[in-house]
């Protein structure tokens, strides 16, 4: 069975273009959000068809998903038109309803689990861990979903060398976003990593040329994701998008040149501050690592979480501390569950979500030790 509502999502944009509608793409600025922007506009491209605009969020100022400054900038420059999220806008309410009341319809495309009963007012959501969903297959990385959606909207148009060049992005974006490896996720990095060294993609052909020698193709493929996880950002548009859809082979090198410079960069950034963070816990008997500091980046915690979990095995959160609030990432064991985790303090946060091994959080500063109090609670069940 399909995931639900794709057929409607697919009509939906195929409609915007016949019709010359104002399409606008917001997509996480992640390594998945990339992806799936460059699948979707792709997509819309062989339609000959062109995206009104491409957008991402900026995290050090605006945290994760759609926001109020976004949707700003999107009004300032449109009326109206079709808004697709990808791999965010599934616990955007307040942000869907503006967007709406404006005029504008919306589409979700995510893959992170809804929280308690509610979704947002949006026009079609697509998302295979809705409640409503009865498809099989629960757990693709957002790429995964936007292939999917791709395929419905392309049908027998997708030509062999797009849809391989498609799932070379899928594959990179679900081993990324650590999702399982079975089912059709096991299919898709078969047939991503088939075709990953012959790329056609000048991206994926410029990051190459730069990293030399690989191990295996797991070792290449850890290598360009770190690459293209880098978080540069200017004017609402990540440099790794920039990247992945730049069809000179010369203009690539120099974006990937630039981005494995920053990654150089970050990895020693990253270093640091794990080992910094270790030596502070190293003798700590809770059953968390709660910490936060308003020098350390948002976009650098992800990375230094996972290694900190892998580390101690027990649940990491940590965050970068503003002026009025503070922006978490969590990751815990396999065993546990971060969104349900988070869920039982929910009165304290103002935004949280993500999936049950890594998530991310927003919260007012004054309610941050309450937090913490709540999580070892929760945690000592």
């Amino acid at each position: 069975m399909k995931i639900k509502n794709i057929d409607k999502a697919a009509e939906r944009i195929k409609k915007a273009t016949i019709e010359k509608e104002q399409i606008i793409i917001f997509a996480d600025s992640d390594l998945d959000g990339a992806a799936s922007a460059t699948i979707l506009k792709e997509t819309i491209d062989n339609l000959n068809y062109s995206c009104s605009a491409v957008l991402f969020p900026d995290r050090r100022r605006e945290g994760y998903g759609l926001n109020k400054d976004v949707l700003e900038i999107i009004f300032s420059k449109f009326e109206k038109g079709l808004l697709i999220t990808l791999d965010c806008g599934i616990t955007n309410y307040e942000e869907v309803k503006i967007a709406k009341e404006k005029g504008f319809d919306i589409i979700i495309v995510d893959h992170h689990k809804e929280v308690g009963d509610k979704l947002p007012e949006a026009d079609i959501i697509v998302n295979p861990k809705q409640k409503a969903d009865e498809s099989f297959f629960k757990e693709y990385a957002n790429a995964g979903v936007t292939f999917r959606l791709a395929e419905e909207i392309l049908g027998e148009n997708m030509s062999k060398m797009l849809k391989e060049s498609f799932l070379e992005l899928v594959a990179l974006a679900t081993i990324s976003d650590m999702m399982i490896e079975a089912e059709d996720n096991k299919e898709f990095i078969i047939q991503g990593l088939l075709n990953i060294e012959n790329s056609e993609r000048p991206a994926l052909k410029a990051i190459m040329s730069f990293l030399g020698e690989f191990k295996s193709k797991r070792d290449m493929i850890a290598k360009i994701n770190s690459v293209l996880n880098s978080a540069r950002i200017n004017d609402h548009i990540i440099a790794s998008y920039l990247l992945l859809i730049e069809s000179s082979l010369d203009k690539a090198k120099i974006i990937a040149r630039e981005l494995i410079e920053e990654t150089e960069s970050k990895h020693r950034e990253i270093d640091a501050l794990t080992e910094n963070i270790k030596n502070k816990f190293l003798n700590n008997q809770s059953e968390i690592i709660f910490d936060g500091s308003p020098n350390w980046e948002i976009e650098y915690l992800g990375s230094v979480a996972s290694r900190l979990c892998n580390y101690f095995n027990k649940p990491i959160f940590i965050y970068q501390k503003y002026e009025n609030l503070s922006r978490g990432t969590v990751r815990v064991p396999k065993t546990q569950d971060a969104v349900k985790a988070m869920e039982s303090c929910k009165e304290l946060l103002k935004t949280f979500g993500g999936h049950a091994p890594a998530a991310g959080f927003t919260i007012k500063n004054e309610n941050i030790e309450k937090f913490e109090k709540c999580l070892v609670g929760y945690f000592k069940k």
